[in-house]
């Protein structure tokens, strides 16, 4: 019987293309209703497609495969995007209200739409992960409620290279056929491989594929970094060949007997491993070869962890998953690096699922990425049953008039849709000039922080000139002249003051990166001179009151009564 009610999901993998078609049962469980898979290890590399000839054609066989199954045809599918070019980069969107004003909902979707605004160069926005809001100096999850003159939003954007996107669609478009949706593959797959205490208390998701290799920081039931490393299991499949194997007796050796790492002891110089019925090779070199691969990985894994800022702040430890994480002794060599760091590996998702295949029950990490995919989508796929038409010839007339209102419909619609093209055509058009007039606000703001930067560090070398005179007034014993000496110092602290306060409002104008990081180190900047500034001029009032004490009254009346004592001797 055919089915009318599953979502498709379609998975670009670096070694396969994966679709499955399935749904969601009521007591949060998968069913599996049909799956497919092709060869991609010629098409895709590292999740990016670089033949779309070849991918196109691929797309379509799974499509085909998965009707064919269910019985039925499908009108669009769900995409994961996944892929070396993948990661995250923080922003922040600062509004300032004026007064003080109760933040609402539309103030906070005011600063998600800004910050859906922001434009990467030859990269692709494809998802925002708000983290935190800062209402004056109080960070909050939540602001909606607050009293406060300032809003700032702190968010994640996960880009992506625009090539990317581009060519699924153009593949997709090319095989014709509909994308439902894209969803970012690494985060539908922490939503159904970790935990609520692990999301909460704080983890990092370690996806070791075929090609690449993917980091989900995630703390707060927030993520809070992610990145994809150029590494996977198939990298030590190679260096295996190196020794002149073939590839699939390479990844048959590193399955069997491939340990990502081997106490001192465990094996000899005798022992061996079989390559084939002819051959076999050394256990110790094999060990070295997957160890060195694997060690490189996990280095590239922690320092992604360094990069979050997360380092310690991740109780429930390190979640490894995928094929690579089948890999032997792949937690000991994890814990190499951090001994106490709390490890296990998902090699299933956390719903039950019921499938016709045995190998959605092996349980080895390899399927989980499809399955959050497939879990994750939410519109069914099956397209719309085709109405027969009526042969009664009775109500032809009334075929006819339906016939005429159905194109008078089409010429509607058709006309609906160029005025909204239109008018998305202008939204784009009006959207690329407050773009650029933006981006030449922050050119212009930032060139006055360097302007004032400059006029700091002038000011800063005027105060130090002032202190050189007050020394040179201690030397010629001139009261007169250290005090004018400070004055000009004081006169000086007071302008350095009012210029770094105008480069911070400045700094605080500029919105976007990469121009709001430079303004925030140029302000480091400004913020050393004047701690400097301040003890010049701290170091010049002790010197100017140590040359007033030695022209004081009394200073002068012992300076003669000890000439005259010296006399009288």
């Amino acid at each position: 019987m055919a089915a009318k009610d599953f979502i498709v999901a379609i998975e670009l993998g670096s070694s396969k293309i994966t679709g499955i078609a399935g749904k969601k049962n009521s007591d949060g469980g998968i069913q599996v209703l049909a799956y497919a898979r092709e060869d991609a290890s010629t098409c895709i590399r590292r999740g990016v497609i670089y033949n779309l000839i070849e991918t196109k054609q691929r797309l379509v066989a799974i499509v085909n495969e998965l009707e064919g199954q269910l019985k039925a045809e499908i009108a669009k599918v769900y995409v994961g995007i996944g892929g070396q070019s993948l990661h995250s980069k923080k922003n922040f969107v600062v509004e300032r209200l004026g007064r003080e004003t109760l933040i609402t909902e539309d103030i906070v979707q005011r600063l998600n739409r800004t910050n859906w605004q922001t434009s990467y160069l030859n990269m692709d926005l494809l998802d925002v992960v708000p983290q935190e809001y800062k209402v004056d100096n109080q960070i909050l999850t939540n602001p909606v409620g607050v009293m406060g003159n300032q809003i700032e939003g702190h968010f994640l954007n996960i880009v992506a290279n625009s090539l990317l996107k581009r060519n699924i669609r153009t593949c997709f478009e090319q095989a014709g056929i509909e994308i439902a949706g894209f969803l970012v593959s690494p985060m539908v797959l922490a939503d159904a491989v970790l935990t609520d205490v692990e999301k909460r208390s704080g983890c990092m998701l370690v996806d070791i594929g075929y090609g690449t290799t993917t980091v989900a920081v995630y703390k707060n039931f927030t993520l809070r970094h992610l990145a994809v490393i150029p590494l996977g299991g198939n990298n030590i499949t190679k260096d295996i060949c190196s020794l002149n194997i073939e590839e699939d007796e390479a990844e048959r050796l590193k399955c069997n007997y491939g340990s990502g790492f081997t106490q001192p002891g465990v094996t000899t110089d005798e022992d061996t491993y079989p390559v084939n019925d002819m051959r076999s090779i050394p256990a110790k070199e094999l060990n070295d070869i997957v160890s060195a691969r694997t060690e490189e990985i996990v280095a590239n894994v922690f320092h992604q962890l360094e990069l979050s800022g997360y380092k310690k702040g991740l109780p429930a430890g390190i979640v490894l998953t995928g094929g690579g994480a089948n890999l032997n002794n792949l937690q000991q060599a994890f814990a190499q690096k951090d001994r106490y760091v709390k490890m296990r590996i998902a090699s299933c998702v956390s719903a039950s699922v019921d499938a016709p295949k045995q190998e959605f029950y092996m349980q080895d990490g390899r399927l989980n990425t499809i399955l959050a995919l497939l879990a994750a989508g939410e519109e069914n796929c099956c397209s719309p049953e085709k109405v027969e038409e009526m042969s009664d010839m009775f109500k032809q007339s009334e075929d006819d008039e339906q016939a005429k209102r159905d194109e008078d419909e089409r010429k509607r619609l058709a006309a609906e849709a160029q005025a909204k093209a239109e008018a998305a055509k202008k939204e784009e058009e009006q959207r690329k000039k407050d773009d650029e007039i933006r981006r030449n606000a922050n050119i212009q703001a930032l060139n006055k922080v360097k302007e004032a930067v400059d006029a700091v560090e002038q000011v800063l070398n005027a105060i130090n000139e002032g202190y050189r005179k007050i020394e040179e007034a201690e030397t010629n014993n001139s009261k007169k002249d250290a005090n004018d000496a400070y004055q000009g110092v004081l006169r000086s602290w007071q302008a350095m003051q009012t210029i770094c306060d105008k480069a911070r409002s400045l700094a605080d104008s500029v919105t976007d990166d990469p121009y709001q990081t430079e303004a925030r180190h140029l302000i480091v900047d400004v913020d050393n001179m004047l701690k400097a500034a301040l003890n010049t001029k701290e170091e010049a009032f002790k010197k100017k009151e140590d040359v007033r004490k030695k022209n004081s009254f009394v200073s002068k009346g012992m300076e003669v009564l000890e000439r005259f004592l010296n006399e009288d001797k």
